[in-house]
């Protein structure tokens, strides 16, 4: 690989690193946000509030299937980033191959998941009756594209775990102003409605994969592909998911809490969804700007671990921590105070703008809290250790937003009493994480006087 888009998580100062590493993650993310924004934005104006509601009743059950497997992703970026720090390219090309045969074969699972169960899990989510037929046929195109997704998110996992994040961002750059175009052509003058929009998103999706294909068979070193010579390892399978498959169950675990605050969302009718819908793509851009850093935390942590820099791992932990804080507050607070701007851009129907900023006077200005405990949780995955944080979101985020959905919800049958749930369960879970980083440092660490600078 060119050494000009490598970064040295090992040596040198950290700021100025996480900075060049998490900012190209940040334009990432928006990008792959604005592919939705696109699709909801195009919809809402030219096909209606129950075309951007039906596009927003599928997202949280997308997720639930989706994140799964990009949390297994996080297993390749963990296993590939401490066997560079380690210098071991053997093994770093084995988990390579591995991850991508991995993608696929995800991929192609989830095309047949998600034609098969659309319309029984959105019927099962209290899918509004009049967006019900439009949510199931974009769910259905959209799942078409999963191979090519699960492609891109694997092969940009691998090329972060070596400190790559620019070209994945080029990738996206080129295949986003794709989905746009093919947006405005298919629903604007083919008037194709949500089957518009979702082809769009895997034509995009399609471009952004080949894109990220291209660039592992072409690079040099431990992240090189070769078609002809790939194999399935066992062994790194097995490693992989040791990391990734509790990663990919904790993403799980918090999309069954969505799915049932969507549902709950589902029974106050379309209008409500379509509101929720805008605000909570709006509160995207800010998640996937703190997620950078949950990425930064978890590829720095297992570089480090690999070449033994044991004291960076703290320095990693608490940099990321305060730039997420900053974001979060910086971010989440101007999007509730532009709310009533932003939501304008989404609908031009004044209820559901108000029902919209409902959801950013709530869960947006305490959206800090959520990407700390993203960051927190991502150290301790970096280290190998990916259970407890599972276990943590388990009992953090779905078995309490459960209890509160039908002991606190049902008593205060309202929009406040079911966002509000969202920010005490992030700090409930913050708490926890915190305390599983320090119980895993302990076991990780070297003795103090052995430790290596």
């Amino acid at each position: 690989m060119s050494k000009t888009y490598e970064i040295d998580m090992t040596r040198g100062p950290l700021l100025s690193r996480i900075l060049l590493f998490a900012l190209p993650l940040i334009c990432s993310g928006v990008l792959q946000l604005l592919f939705n924004a696109a699709d909801i934005i195009v919809v809402g104006r030219y096909a209606g509030s129950h075309a951007m509601a039906a596009v927003g009743a599928t997202s949280a059950l997308i997720n639930l299937l989706v994140n799964f497997f990009i949390g297994i992703s996080v297993g390749a970026n963990v296993l590939v980033a401490r066997f560079r720090g380690a210098g071991d390219f053997d093994d770093a090309q084995q988990t390579v191959q591995t991850a991508l045969i991995t993608a696929v074969a995800g991929g192609a699972l989830l095309v047949v998941i998600g034609i098969a169960l659309a319309r029984p899990m959105l019927v099962w989510m209290a899918t509004p009756a009049e967006v019900l037929d439009q949510a199931v046929l974009y769910m259905r195109i959209y799942f078409i594209g999963m191979p090519a997704t699960m492609l891109y998110n694997f092969g940009a996992a691998i090329l972060r775990a070596v400190g790559d994040t620019r070209r994945p961002l080029y990738f996206l750059m080129f295949s986003g102003v794709v989905n746009v175009l093919c947006n405005l052509f298919f629903v604007i003058v083919l008037h194709m409605g949500v089957a518009g929009v979702a082809t769009a998103t895997v034509i995009a999706q399609v471009i952004s994969a080949t894109l990220i294909v291209l660039c592992l068979m072409r690079v040099d070193g431990m992240c090189n592909v070769n078609l002809k010579n790939i194999h399935f390892h066992a062994d790194k399978f097995a490693r992989m998911m040791q990391v990734g498959l509790p990663a990919g169950l904790q993403s799980v675990i918090f999309n069954i809490s969505n799915v049932l605050i969507q549902s709950s969302i589902n029974s106050f009718g379309a209008i409500v969804v379509a509101g929720n819908t805008a605000a909570s793509n709006i509160e995207g851009f800010v998640y996937t700007s703190m997620n950078a850093l949950y990425q930064t935390s978890l590829s720095f942590t297992s570089q480090n671990l690999g070449a033994k820099q044991y004291r960076r791992i703290d320095q990693v932990l608490l940099r990321c921590a305060i730039l997420v804080v900053l974001i979060g507050l910086v971010l989440g607070n101007g999007a509730h105070l532009l709310g009533r701007q932003l939501l304008g851009i989404y609908s031009t129907d004044a209820e559901v703008v108000s029902f919209g900023l409902v959801r950013l006077g709530v869960v947006s200005v305490t959206y800090c809290l959520c990407g700390l405990m993203d960051v927190i949780a991502g150290s301790v995955r970096g280290m190998g250790y990916s259970i407890l944080p599972m276990l943590v979101s388990l009992a953090g985020a779905c078995v309490f937003r459960i209890i509160w959905i039908f002991t606190i919800f049902r008593w205060q049958h309202t929009l406040f009493s079911l966002y509000i749930s969202y920010p005490i369960s992030w700090g409930l879970t913050i708490c926890a994480h915190l305390a599983c980083y320090f119980i895993v440092r302990r076991q990780v660490f070297p003795p103090k006087g052995a430790q290596l600078s």
